[in-house]
């Protein structure tokens, strides 16, 4: 019984378990054959890498207040993040991974630091 590469169709020469004739075909096969909405979830994660960096290099000591300007000049994306967080006072804050950040008064955010699930409060 004669085989055929999965990709190009040419007849396979070699090993019984071979599927592909070069590199280039399995390469090829491989990249056409991704799952629907892989992109989609590399571009989010994309977002949600570039908001934790930011976070991460505007509060290098775990507590900061910073403007809700000086946090979109960065590129940060506010409708972005992983979790949230309420507090026993009823406070919401929003986490890209373990930075987050809290909405205050006057178009200001605190930003704070997450470890293992507890908030740190510096």
């Amino acid at each position: 019984m004669e085989r055929y590469c999965l990709d190009c169709e040419l007849p396979l020469k070699g090993r019984a378990d071979q599927k592909f004739c070069s590199q280039h075909c399995r390469n090829n096969y491989n990249n056409g054959h991704k799952h629907p909405g892989q992109d989609t979830l590399k571009a989010i994660n994309k977002i949600l890498r570039k908001n934790r960096d930011i976070l991460k290099r505007l509060n290098p000591d775990g507590k900061i207040k910073i403007s809700r300007q000086q946090l979109l000049a960065t590129g940060f994306r506010l409708d972005y993040f992983t979790h949230l967080y309420q507090n026993k006072k009823g406070n919401t804050y929003h986490f890209c991974y373990e930075y987050g950040y809290l909405s205050l008064e006057n178009d200001e955010y605190l930003l704070v630091t997450e470890y293992k699930g507890l908030m740190i409060s510096l």
